[in-house]
């Protein structure tokens, strides 16, 4: 090529650039144009960050024999030029594979893999890949995993009475390979046509299929995405441009994935450094993988900060979490609350602990911490929750720490009801009745009691005011004032409660009202919308405004069409049928114009359920 198009620019687009002897993408190409590196992608949220984690010190089985014969082993038998030397590559990795694949080691390797990966999707929901070097290894420790958890197996399937091995739509567990009419029918229960590897490509893109874990050798290793897969387990000697494409699979976005994790079983650490070495040098900037060390790092500080502000403000002593849960949360809740900006401090920080678990839970020190931290994200649950509307969460809202469960005390659901911890009865929400808001003025976790008010008035009055412009406005802002002093500590907590429960009795008499009026839900906001000024009422009285609300929410619904907000010809004759209206019923002039803005307004809040 360069022969025939001397004077031709080569240039060349690559993920992964290969710096080798023989073989130099710089060398052929010439130095880089541009550079977007790792740090790049992650800043732009093109990809997450890859967490290394080596369990090597799990596992003793021919440490030093493994170590010796990885170290000469290449990893691409093919790339080998000379005969004799690729001969003696071939013989060395067969060596290396009877090591790894001794089924001493492969009950290490799934008794110890199991347990990561379930710790790692308790913290985390998603999926994993576990790279094995030879497919009598997969097959190894495909087995070894099923005897530990049978029911990740799945089906076998059975044609003309004859068991052909495992159904590829069934099961937690699936091995992805190549294979021949030869092998052995150990290895052929796992073979499946292009079809059918398309369909278990499918299920382990889905993150609600049950499929989990796949086991690899060289398929999916390049060119394949799974957003939802979070965990690479390595046993597979790799190196360059191999390595780099490899543990990109769990780089890629997905939710609020908050990084991928390399898991190293074979001690590819020393390649992981080269690579960095080498990408360095090409002035790229991040790195290829950050050690989970560093986000334990984060964790511990984080914990230490959540600590503090249980010990601020004279202190609450939650070390009773382990034995009485349910009695501490609510109180440590209340302290909370107590404190300045205390919501959200903690809901911050805890944010970031569940981050950080999510990236390290499986190391041995965030393990220690694993009830701690599901005690803490309970508080911060009870603190958050729309006490209102329990529900049990679905899999896209489950929290990523523990899914805010302890496991000896908090129920799954949202952490029990509130109202039971707080030793109050559950109210009929249609109805703040005295004696639920009497029990309220009562509870001793005064902090706790305002913001469970909050949290009820809020959703009365979205509920029962949410396409009445006036009313919505009015009691929301209302609600605002004694919450602002209160979070400027202006007024005691006494004084907040009873200005609330003044607020809850005020807007019960609204809605009794609402019933009197004996108008519809739509013709009540627009009554709310003309009446707004009190001395309109008084000099049209109630039965004319009541008729003046009728018509115009009767004309009003019958002349919107669905692009009326965007046509200024469909507004200015929606303006002129409010103007006639309103002169119709002889409402006071001066005050027309607002008038008119205000049912404007009422009927956007209405349009979407006059379009439906």
């Amino acid at each position: 090529m360069r022969d025939a198009l001397p004077y031709a620019s080569f240039i060349g687009f690559t993920g992964t650039p290969i710096e080798a002897l023989d073989k130099d993408t710089r060398g052929v190409f010439g130095d880089y144009v541009s550079i977007y590196d790792i740090q790049d992608a992650v800043d732009d949220k093109a990809t997450v960050e890859i967490f290394y984690e080596s369990r090597l010190a799990k596992l003793d089985i021919n440490r030093e024999e493994i170590d010796a014969l990885n170290e000469e082993v290449d990893e691409v038998v093919e790339e080998e030029e000379d005969v004799s030397e690729r001969e003696k590559t071939k013989s060395r990795w067969s060596e290396l594979a009877k090591l790894v694949g001794a089924q001493p080691r492969m009950q290490e390797v799934a008794e110890d893999l199991v347990k990561h990966f379930e710790t790692r999707y308790e913290a985390l929901d998603g999926k994993g890949m576990i790279v094995c070097m030879s497919r009598e290894i997969c097959v190894s420790l495909f087995d070894e995993i099923t005897a530990l958890r049978p029911d990740w197996a799945g089906s076998r399937r059975v044609k003309s009475g004859n068991d052909i091995g495992y159904d590829p739509e069934d099961g937690t567990i699936r091995i992805v390979m190549t294979g021949n009419a030869t092998d052995r029918k150990g290895i052929q229960d796992h073979i499946f046509t292009r079809q059918e590897k398309k369909r278990l490509e499918k299920r382990f893109k889905d993150p609600a299929d049950p499929l989990k874990l796949v086991i690899v050798r060289d398929m999916w290793l390049t060119g394949f995405d799974a957003p939802c897969c979070h965990t690479m387990y390595v046993d597979k000697p790799m190196k360059g441009h191999n390595l780099a494409q490899a543990i990109a699979r769990v780089n890629r976005v997905f939710k609020d994935k908050p990084g991928g994790l390399v898991v190293d079983y074979i001690g590819i650490a020393s390649e992981l450094k080269r690579a960095m070495k080498t990408y360095t040098e090409a002035k790229g900037k991040g790195q290829p993988t950050v050690k989970a060390d560093d986000a334990l790092k984060i964790l511990l500080e984080k914990i230490d900060v959540i600590r503090g502000m249980f010990a601020s403000d004279g202190g609450f002593d939650y070390s009773d979490y382990k034995a009485n849960p349910l009695v501490v949360l609510i109180p440590a809740g209340n302290h909370i609350l107590g404190l300045a900006d205390g919501k959200k401090r903690y809901s911050d920080v805890m944010a970031s602990v569940s981050k950080a678990y999510s990236l390290c839970s499986t190391l041995d020190t965030a393990t220690e911490l694993r009830e701690e931290i599901a005690f803490f994200n309970a508080v911060r649950a009870v603190i958050i929750k729309d006490a209102t509307t329990p529900k049990k969460p679905s899999e896209k809202t489950r929290d990523s720490v523990l899914k805010q469960i302890l496991d000896n005390a908090v129920v799954a659901g949202g952490v029990v009801d509130i109202f039971a911890l707080a030793g109050i009865e559950k109210p009929n929400i249609g109805l703040l009745s005295d004696e639920f808001l009497d029990d309220v003025r009562k509870m001793p976790a005064k902090n706790f009691a305002i913001e469970l008010l909050e949290r009820l008035l809020r959703d009365q009055i979205r509920s029962h005011s949410r396409t009445n412009v006036v009313q919505e406005k009015k009691f929301s802002d209302r609600l605002l004032e004694p919450l602002r002093n209160y979070n400027n500590r202006a007024i005691e907590t006494a004084q907040v409660i009873e200005e609330m429960i003044a607020l809850a009795k005020d807007f019960q008499e609204a809605m009794k009202r609402d019933d009197e009026l004996g108008l519809n839900a739509d013709e009540i906001a627009f009554y709310d919308a003309l009446a707004e000024r009190p001395e309109v009422l008084k000099a049209m009285g109630d039965e004319t405004l009541k008729g003046l609300a009728t018509e115009l929410t009767e004309k009003l619904r019958n002349s919107t069409s669905v692009d009326w907000q965007v046509r200024d010809s469909v507004r200015a004759k929606m303006r002129l049928l409010i103007k006639r209206l309103l002169r119709k019923y002889k409402y006071p002039p001066a005050g027309q114009e607002e008038a008119v803005k205000r049912v404007i307004e009422q009927a956007k809040a209405l349009a979407e359920e006059w379009s439906v």
